[in-house]
């Protein structure tokens, strides 16, 4: 486990958050029906991306455990599990830069679960104080996403439960500007995210992520 893995699920969160604003922005942009009148949308805004990011980071944590485990039962686990986190941040770069759609098929894993558990998150409207929205965002952390999934493979690789829940709080870090410029009505940020000069020069960088993660295997 390197550094590296911090930097590159904190730019995955960065190029993400355009598809974040797809599956979640809707959520966020219509706050100002659901909070109580007169009151600012600022606090509810941030404990509803930190609820979010509490759940990604507490899924980071069990499926770093988990990897954890196996690495340590298993000696050729570690290089298998890194094996494919490397295949899927390749996967990741394809898919940010609108080159190759396929991890928009792990999205549909989770659906019959989310169907389940989106409906806990209704109870919660209209937003009586913020601790409301960070319940809410804890709620709808749990969405099904490619994104998110694909992180999780880089945490499972991670060796411990504490890494694991790094990867997943710096990726969970990245996705805020963009998901705080579309709920604050900022929609001149939201082309920046958008520009594919911008995807690609992120897709580029995880790229490169990707062969230092494979160098660093190989010479280990």
């Amino acid at each position: 486990m390197v550094d590296i893995n911090y930097i590159g699920a904190f730019l995955i969160g960065i190029a993400g958050g355009v598809h974040c604003i797809g599956m979640c922005g809707g959520i966020a942009s219509a706050f100002s029906f659901a909070i109580p009148k007169g009151q600012s949308q600022l606090p509810y805004i941030f404990s509803y991306n930190l609820g979010r990011i509490v759940s990604y980071t507490i899924a980071g944590a069990i499926t770093g455990f988990i990897g954890s485990i196996a690495t340590v039962n298993i000696q050729s686990a570690f290089p298998f599990l890194q094996i494919i986190s490397i295949v899927f941040l390749v996967l990741l770069a394809l898919y940010i830069s609108d080159w190759y759609k396929g991890l928009s098929y792990l999205e549909k894993l989770g659906g019959s679960l989310w169907r389940k558990v989106a409906p806990l998150s209704k109870k919660l409207i209209p937003f009586k104080n913020p601790l409301y929205t960070l319940l809410y965002g804890m709620i709808w952390g749990w969405l099904p996403c490619g994104l998110v999934y694909s992180v999780l493979t880089w945490s499972l690789a991670s060796e411990s439960a504490m890494q694991g829940a790094l990867v997943m709080f710096s990726f969970g870090v990245g996705t805020l500007p963009t998901l705080f410029a579309a709920s604050l009505g900022a929609s001149f940020l939201v082309p920046i995210f958008q520009h594919k000069l911008t995807r690609i020069t992120i897709s580029l960088l995880l790229l490169l992520c990707s062969l230092a993660l494979t160098l660093n295997l190989v010479m280990s």
